[in-house]
């Protein structure tokens, strides 16, 4: 499959390395064609990787996936083009955090909006699914990192999306029963707001090397 992957940060260039590792072939976007880290990510990935603008990636892939920080994902996917992103899947990665000069974080947009909805509404065309913006990038790429089952949760309103996100997640190595679809896009307020709590936890624990993970009675 192709797949354009907007942003070049840690979580794009772990994405797209799995991704070209399975045998797809991806397109990772920025603001600028010339990128340096975009660039240098294409040089050692191999054949299948590439790199170009934002609008580039997003109409290379058959299926894209939103990257950036929540705060700007938006403005890049109006980067990216609504023409680009028309009837395809668009897994949105982000979580919309805004850290204050004390190193405070906060959320915006928060409690009665989230990204994931905001995508959704200004790209109606677009089959958006939140999903993987709970955990660190190296686990969503990998998740024997961690031993015995834990969760990811999924949202969105397009039921054949989600299935094709789970399908994704599946060569990843998550089984589809650790995979919990929590209903339509407006459950992505909700797993946005566990942020906060996931970097407590991180501090408490000092790395990034946890997950959730969900137990009902047998």
């Amino acid at each position: 499959m192709r797949i354009g992957i907007i942003g070049t940060g840690m979580v794009g260039q772990t994405l797209g390395s799995k991704l070209v590792s399975l045998g797809h072939q991806v397109t990772l976007g920025s603001r600028s064609k010339d990128n340096e880290k975009a660039l240098a990510w294409a040089a050692q990935a191999g054949p299948d990787a590439h790199c170009g603008t934002f609008a580039e990636a997003a109409a290379f892939g058959e299926a894209v996936l939103n990257a950036t920080g929540g705060t700007v994902a938006l403005a890049a996917l109006r980067a990216a083009g609504a023409e680009h992103l028309d009837g395809k899947l668009l897994i949105d990665v982000s979580n919309p955090l805004v850290f204050d000069p004390a190193g405070q974080v906060s959320l915006d947009p928060v409690n009665t909006d989230s990204v994931g909805e905001r995508i959704q509404r200004e790209f109606p065309g677009a089959r958006v699914v939140k999903a993987l913006n709970t955990i660190n990038c190296e686990l969503m790429a990998d998740p024997g990192r961690l031993t015995g089952e834990h969760n990811l949760f999924i949202a969105g309103n397009d039921a054949a999306a989600k299935a094709e996100t789970v399908a994704l997640l599946g060569e990843f190595g998550w089984p589809a029963e650790w995979i919990l679809d929590l209903g339509d896009i407006t459950a992505a307020r909700a797993t946005e707001m566990m942020m906060p709590f996931w970097l407590r936890m991180m501090r408490h624990f000092g790395n990034a090397e946890f997950n959730y993970s969900f137990r009902r009675p047998a």
